[in-house]
């Protein structure tokens, strides 16, 4: 699939699979024994539990030690306060999500001037700069999975109808994409439909919002969250006002892969392969190490998920098979021993 979205300066994408360390530099990365932290919004979530393991394994493939992880648990504050003490730790790179891009950027900032290299998945802090401020940006096209996300709710709502859009309100560059595009292709594809917006500043917060949502607009026919987590969120509100109303989201978490399986309000999914990011945010480490600058922005393309092709998308995605809970809500009358 194609990569639509451009990188936070309006790069265009250099595709992930076109990155590579040579075997010269794999050499020469072994032999320097590289240290490197790894600082994530969360390390619950299955799209972090994949993204990390590609950043271990992929470091370790080429000598380098993960030497420490930290769960910011999407604390902005903690992420700062974490990020100014790593400036001093003996690392020599550091890989970030930042949480927010305005309040996020001095702690950031603080990485590159104690003369390490910086590393960001998704999310460039505000006046960041690469090349000066950090090595490069690796993401999902987030602006494709937006479109993902609006073309598989699309068919699931009546002319004329409604939809809810879950935003996370945090300055956050990914799940802004994703809004943007979704938005973007219900403007150009169904314009009989209106839109409003919910948001959450905390993913404990998006139930409560998509109750509110509900409750402001109680001829909703339609929702899309910008994420998994907080999608189970919605269902859990709409399941409780009684509704059935269609949902999509991003990320193939193992709870709403299970909806679509089992034929749940979940009707589409956009997937990432935060594994695959993981592997290209490793070998852009490395080469930012070895002093070989690579692509400013280096993206992966997102894919359609749907109930017809979920167990084999669960397979794509973490690498392993569909755990049987999945395959029983596929095939309910299938006798799984």
């Amino acid at each position: 699939m194609a990569i639509t979205g451009l990188g936070p300066h309006g790069e265009r994408a250099v595709p992930a699979d076109q990155v590579r360390v040579s075997d010269g530099d794999a050499e020469a990365a072994r032999n320097r024994r590289f240290s490197v932290a790894v600082v994530l919004h969360t390390t619950a979530s299955d799209w972090a539990k994949q993204e990390l393991a590609g950043i271990v394994t992929t470091l370790g493939r080429y000598g380098a030690a993960v030497v420490e992880v930290v769960d910011c648990d999407f604390d902005i504050d903690r992420q700062v306060s974490e990020l100014l003490r790593l400036a001093s730790e003996p690392v020599e790179a550091v890989v970030s999500i930042p949480i927010g891009s305005s309040r996020a950027a001095d702690a950031h900032r603080a990485i590159p001037a104690a003369g390490k290299k910086l590393l960001l998945l998704d999310n460039a802090p505000t006046g960041m700069l690469p090349g000066k401020d950090y090595v490069s940006v690796i993401s999902t096209d987030n602006f494709g999975l937006g479109q993902i996300g609006a073309e598989l709710l699309a068919p699931h709502v009546p002319q004329g109808g409604k939809i809810g859009v879950l935003a996370y309100g945090v300055d956050f560059f990914a799940t802004h994409e994703r809004e943007i595009a979704f938005r973007k292709w219900m403007a150009a594809h169904r314009p009989d439909l209106s839109l409003v917006r919910g948001k959450f500043a905390d993913v404990s917060q998006a139930k409560a919002a998509s109750a509110g949502l509900l409750q402001a607009n109680p001829d909703l026919s339609g929702l899309f969250a910008v994420w998994d987590v907080p999608a189970t969120g919605a269902v859990a509100a709409i399941r409780d006002a009684g509704k059935a109303i269609p949902v999509t989201t991003v990320d193939l978490g193992n709870d709403v892969a299970a909806d679509l399986a089992g034929g749940g309000l979940i009707k589409g999914i956009a997937a990432q392969l935060p594994y695959d990011q993981g592997v290209a945010a490793g070998i852009a480490t490395v080469l930012g190490l070895l002093e070989r600058q690579p692509p400013p922005w280096i993206a992966l393309p997102g894919f359609s998920v749907t109930a017809s092709n979920v167990v084999e998308a669960y397979q794509v995605v973490w690498r392993a098979p569909a755990p049987t809970a999945l395959l029983r809500a596929r095939n309910p009358r299938t006798n799984m021993t």
